[in-house]
C-alpha cells in the first residue's frame, strides 16, 4: 500500500513539475511518464484521465484539513475559529502551486467541459461536508442545509480571493476570511434562543489560539 501511494505522489507531483514550466494546458499524461520514467500503462492504473490529476491534488488539500484538527488547541478553539483555520490550512496546501491551481479552474470552466464543471460541484460539495465534520457542526434538517449553502459561499469566495492575492502569505484571503465569519458569528448571534441549542450558545464566547504567519 505505501509503494501504491508513494508511486502515486510521485506522479501528482511530476505533473505539477511540468505544468510550473509550461501550463497545465500544455501537460500530457506521455510527459508525465518521460519525466517519472512510467509506462503509460502504469500511470493508468493511478490515474484513468488527465483530470483525476486535479482531484488528487485537491485530495492533498482536504487531507492538510483535516490533518489541522489534530492540533492540541483545536478541540479548544471556537466554531469560528475552527473554520477560519479549516479553510486557510485547506489553501495553504494549494500554496506552493497558486498559479497552476488558477489554470486548472480556468480549465474547467472553459465551454464544452460540462461533465468536469458538473465535478466540480460535487467536488466542492465534498470538500465542504469534510469541513463540517472537523469542525464539529452538528445542525440538523433545515439548519443543517442553511449551514452547508452558508459554508459553501464562504468557501467559494475565499477561494476566489485567493486565487487572486499576491499578498505575502496571503493576508488578503485571511482579512477577508476573518471578517465573514465573523460577520456569520454576528448573525448567528442574534436567533432567537429557542432555535439555538445549548452547545450553540456557548460558541459566542471568544477564544484565543495562534495568530497566523
Amino acid at each position: 500500500m505505501e509503494e501504491a501511494i508513494s508511486t502515486r505522489d510521485i506522479i501528482l507531483d511530476a505533473a505539477l513539475e511540468l505544468a510550473e514550466e509550461t501550463s497545465w494546458e500544455n501537460v500530457r499524461l506521455h510527459h508525465i511518464a518521460q519525466r517519472t520514467g512510467l509506462s503509460l500503462n502504469q500511470i493508468r492504473q493511478y490515474f484513468r484521465e488527465k483530470e483525476e490529476l486535479v482531484d488528487a491534488w485537491l485530495d492533498r488539500a482536504d487531507q492538510a484539513m483535516l490533518e489541522e484538527t489534530n492540533r492540541p488547541y483545536f478541540p479548544a478553539i471556537s466554531p469560528r475559529e475552527r473554520l477560519n483555520r479549516l479553510f486557510m490550512a485547506w489553501l495553504e496546501a494549494l500554496s506552493p502551486h497558486r498559479q497552476v491551481m488558477r489554470q486548472m479552474v480556468f480549465n474547467r470552466l472553459e465551454p464544452g467541459h460540462l461533465h468536469m464543471q458538473l465535478a466540480s460541484l460535487l467536488r466542492i460539495s465534498r470538500t465542504v461536508q469534510w469541513a463540517r465534520e472537523a469542525a464539529q457542526r452538528d445542525q440538523v434538517f433545515l439548519f443543517r442545509a442553511l449551514d452547508e449553502t452558508a459554508l459553501t459561499s464562504i468557501y467559494l469566495i475565499t477561494f476566489l480571493c485567493w486565487l487572486n492575492d499576491p499578498t505575502e502569505y496571503h493576508r488578503r484571503t485571511r482579512r477577508l476570511l476573518d471578517r465573514i465569519l465573523r460577520t456569520g458569528e454576528i448573525i448567528g448571534s442574534l436567533k432567537p434562543s429557542f432555535l439555538r441549542s445549548k452547545k450553540q450558545e456557548q460558541t459566542f464566547t471568544k477564544t484565543s489560539f495562534p495568530s497566523g504567519p
